[in-house]
């Protein structure tokens, strides 16, 4: 589609600034000098991982996926500017500083909202107009959680959960549930079974439940690996690229076709009926590449029809934790919500390449409380971990859902106290930024 002119807003050139909402978890989001261009991926895989896949962006300035915001400086009001309908399939908006001006365009509908507040007020703004739209979003108590992945990443074994519960048990860490992360799948696609690694999920579960917590585990539910058993026999359940990663291409599955729902909508119900009643919900965005799908239907309902089979199969009760995941279309039908990108890859664990996951996470921080509980990433508190208190305050400060991924026996004392301390005082579904068109907020 094209850009059309949708407002000019005279600017401090020095001090104005302007908001980014990216497209899903992992993009580039937050507040950026006026004057400047927004990040740019540098590879084609980074643009369907990272971006919005198929839409350009522009040489200059900035693109907002569904929302954007220019603070004038000064005292002047913040201008919001944001898709209207949180069912429709959100524009992509632009913002372009030219001389004093800033030039701001959309590609379909958009509406503005003059919020005479800071910028991060102004968002909490939107979010309140954007969560009364749909009626109001159910707002759930995040459980707290250990994860697997920040250790043992993709070699994660039975023997290693039941260490850690062990540890956990002997240390009186306040954890309700033992998420494993990915490694436990034959293959990425492949959810039914699980790997060598692992005797029995059933039986884990079991052992989870005797140690008095809860089961939970990671699904890239809407992603297939070209090396997987899904691929090779239904490859007609596959639409779009996705990126690469595990070594192989990635695929969309199409959400719109019977037998690729049943598949996923079984594999679901049989997690659910082992008795894992936590399932983070991983690399999300795959659902809604573009490509043709077996109904005709667009990239946005087909996501959206797959998060509810997935509601379906798993029940109300399931906490649904999304991450990878177009942000503004999922409103509504995820409990919790990644709003960062992971906070560091294998092989960066002494923290060298520096917090990745903090300034989006801070940026991010309005959609707390409206929109689902924001899960800025796991604490990681082991001493090798070179940015470990300074993740720390990251954490209490933007993390409702408050998890955390070390062996326990790696902790030090330090690390013991602040994994306790962080697992034990969670905000609760309170909005961490107020607004100005919500005096009261809920506890």
């Amino acid at each position: 589609m094209e850009f059309t002119l949708i407002d000019e807003v005279e600017v401090d050139v020095d001090t104005a600034r302007i908001y980014v909402e990216g497209w899903q978890s992992w993009s580039p989001t937050g507040w950026f000098p006026a004057a400047g261009t927004g990040p740019r991926p540098d590879q084609r895989w980074q643009h369907l991982m990272r971006f919005r896949p198929g839409t350009d962006l522009p040489a200059d300035g900035y693109q907002g996926e569904g929302l954007i915001a220019v603070d004038p400086g000064g005292e002047l009001p913040v201008q919001v500017y944001g898709a209207p309908d949180p069912r429709a399939t959100p524009p992509s908006i632009r913002a372009r500083l030219s001389g004093s001006t800033v030039l701001v365009s959309a590609d379909g509908p958009a509406s503005v909202v003059t919020v005479p507040a800071g910028g991060d007020a102004a968002l909490a703004a939107f979010g309140d107009l954007w969560s009364a739209a749909l009626g109001g979003v159910p707002l759930r108590p995040a459980p707290s959680v250990w994860c697997s992945w920040y250790h043992y990443f993709e070699d994660v074994t039975e023997a290693d959960i039941v260490e850690n519960m062990a540890g956990i048990r002997e240390h009186s860490l306040p954890v309700d549930v033992i998420q494993i992360d990915d490694g436990w799948q034959r293959g990425i696609g492949d959810w039914h079974g699980h790997s060598e690694r692992f005797a029995s999920l059933t039986g884990l579960r079991r052992r989870i439940g005797d140690a008095g917590m809860r089961a939970g585990i990671w699904v890239a539910p809407f992603l297939v690996g070209s090396g997987s058993e899904l691929a090779r026999t239904h490859p007609d359940w596959l639409v779009g690229e996705a990126g690469t990663n595990w070594h192989q291409d990635l695929y969309g599955l199409d959400m719109t076709h019977p037998a690729a729902r049943e598949h996923l909508w079984t594999a679901f119900r049989e997690l659910r009926e082992m008795g894992f009643d936590y399932v983070k919900l991983d690399f999300l965005y795959a659902g809604a590449v573009p490509g043709s799908r077996h109904d005709g239907s667009g990239p946005l309902d087909a996501y959206r029809s797959g998060l509810r089979l997935i509601r379906d199969a798993v029940g109300p009760e399931t906490y649904m934790l999304g991450c990878g995941a177009p942000i503004l279309p999922s409103v509504g039908l995820v409990d919790g919500m990644r709003v960062s990108p992971d906070t560091f890859h294998a092989g960066q664990q002494d923290g060298s390449a520096g917090l990745r996951g903090a300034p989006a996470a801070a940026a991010r921080a309005w959609q707390h409380g409206r929109l689902w509980t924001n899960d800025a990433d796991c604490l990681v508190a082991r001493p090798s971990f070179g940015l470990r208190a300074t993740w720390a305050e990251v954490v209490e400060a933007y993390s409702g859902l408050r998890s955390w991924s070390d062996r326990v026996e790696d902790l030090d004392r330090w690390g013991l106290d602040t994994t306790r301390r962080l697992l034990a005082h969670p905000p609760g579904t309170r909005p961490l930024i107020d607004s100005p068109l919500s005096k009261e907020t809920p506890a």
